[in-house]
């Protein structure tokens, strides 16, 4: 892709921070051409937070923390995504000095809801890249942005720093790390998606 365009494409993405320390290790990517014996262990029932961000060249949106009607935190769905773009992710564009912006997210379920894609159709118009969107999320393909590879690698190894013991002092961890993210390292993440 070339750079300029990618100086104007937000790419999202979704994450779990569990209480306890666990680390989702499906946004830990190995590359090895022997089997690397890797294993995952699964907490039975961890208490956890879903963060949602976009990452580009000019800075972070987010971090958006996933709660229900009640404020406690919930994995994302269909509804609750929609809600994140009407009340937080298109006036967070709106503050940004930022002509002819594209969006680009994966083809997971809720971000590919009819009421999503419509949405955000209508917000962006043609330039949309997405799962049913006007320019198509590439099938089969891996799902490695800068998120993936930087972002929440990155903020994972910062925020247990300290032990956190409750969700509250966790997320201000979370929030206090993505910003104090540097531009320098953002640029730095862009450049390797360059390729």
């Amino acid at each position: 892709m070339e750079a300029q365009l990618l100086n104007a494409v937000p790419l999202c993405d979704e994450a779990h921070f569990w209480l306890n320390g666990y680390v989702n290790k499906q946004n830990c990517r190995i590359w090895s051409e022997a089997n690397p014996q890797v294993y995952v262990e699964t907490p039975l029932h961890p208490e956890k937070l879903t963060v949602w961000c976009a990452l580009w060249a000019g800075g972070i949106i987010g971090p958006y923390f996933f709660k229900n009607d009640e404020g406690h935190n919930v994995t994302v769905n269909g509804d609750q995504y929609t809600a994140m773009i009407t009340n937080f992710f298109i006036p967070e564009l709106n503050n940004q000095d930022v002509q002819e912006l594209w969006f680009q997210q994966d083809g997971a379920t809720c971000h590919t809801a009819r009421a999503t894609i419509d949405l955000l159709k209508d917000t962006l118009g043609d330039r949309l890249i997405s799962r049913f969107g006007p320019m198509n999320w590439p099938p089969r393909s891996c799902d490695l942005t800068p998120l993936d590879y930087f972002l929440w690698g990155y903020v994972k190894s910062l925020v247990y720093a300290d032990k956190p013991q409750t969700l509250d002092h966790l997320q201000d961890n979370i929030r206090r790390v993505i910003a104090d993210i540097r531009p320098q390292m953002l640029e730095k993440s862009h450049r390797k998606l360059d390729v």
